[in-house]
């Protein structure tokens, strides 16, 4: 009697083991987040220390906690979540390096703003301005009694200029927003030899004000928040050349905070064409506009 025929069994999937993480691994995966808040913090020590541009270090510590307090209420209650404190930390710093005031309130105050409005100025579940953009705005334009922003106060250290534009560079490269500061800058000199010769200025005295850190924060985290651009990259592209030639416009008219203001009606303007465009392509197409999941949880 002949012995049965073995029974052939499938192969086994092959299992192909991952990558064990490394602690280099584990500490670039960990750290990833803490880098803009970091990078901003460098800004922050580098110009308080080189040229005094803090009003205090107590008032902007009371923006940076007003501003996490505020995010952590917010998003519990709105979110159900306890969020991520890099976002907020940033809004609080920002609002502490730009607000100037000699009171405390404003700067718990303009925080707040900044942080609710993510909350409360919402289209299609994303919120449409830039969180410390809209605050300092806003203070400046309901406040102007009591508060101003940092516009001058720097200084020509060269050396500290090209470390915190060499580091911007690498993070938002990292974050695949390099083109929006590339644009913005490019187009930001480019109408600046313009607005010399409208004004009968000197070339180096309208490109200069660049190299303060009120633009390096604009550059780096304002006109490149992920939250609060537009999707495609020619789309961002265009809005970042929008938003210097509105500044143009209010730096031809002596507007020393020209470019906060021109990214408060430029951004959120930009954002809800978007989003219009985008509800009547799915409604030509009977797709259902759905809200973008990642920008409500923000």
């Amino acid at each position: 009697m002949s012995q049965p025929a073995a029974q052939s069994n499938p192969p086994l999937p092959q299992i192909v083991p991952k990558a064990p993480l490394t602690r280099g691994t584990l500490l670039a995966s960990s750290i990833s987040p803490f880098l803009p808040p970091i990078f901003i913090t460098l800004i922050l020590l580098v110009g308080n220390l080189s040229f005094g541009i803090l009003e205090s270090y107590s008032k902007t510590l009371l923006a940076i906690s007003t501003a996490i307090a505020v995010e952590m209420v917010l998003g519990r209650i709105f979110l159900h979540k306890w969020p991520h404190p890099a976002s907020s930390y940033i809004t609080g710093i920002s609002v502490g390096i730009l607000l100037r005031s000699p009171a405390f309130w404003p700067y718990a105050l303009c925080s707040a703003l900044s942080i609710t409005s993510k909350y409360a100025l919402r289209a299609r579940g994303r919120h449409i301005w830039n969180p410390s953009n809209f605050g300092i705005c806003a203070m400046l334009i309901l406040a102007s009694q009591a508060v101003a922003s940092l516009s001058i106060q720097w200084g020509n250290n060269f050396a500290s200029l090209v470390a915190i534009w060499v580091l911007g560079s690498v993070i938002v490269s990292r974050a695949k927003r390099l083109h929006i500061t590339l644009t913005y800058v490019a187009c930001f000199i480019a109408l600046s030899f313009l607005r010399a010769h409208i004004a009968g200025d000197p070339w180096q005295a309208e490109i200069s004000p660049i190299t303060g850190p009120m633009y390096q924060l604009f550059v780096f985290f304002m006109i490149t928040d992920p939250k609060t651009t537009v999707r495609s990259r020619m789309g961002q592209c265009l809005v970042a050349a929008a938003i210097a030639v509105l500044e143009f416009f209010f730096r031809l008219d002596n507007s020393i905070y020209a470019p906060l203001y021109a990214l408060f009606w430029v951004g959120p303007t930009a954002l809800l064409i978007e989003m219009t465009i985008n509800a009547r392509r799915a409604r030509t197409d009977g797709i259902p506009a759905i809200p973008d999941k990642k920008a409500a949880s923000a």
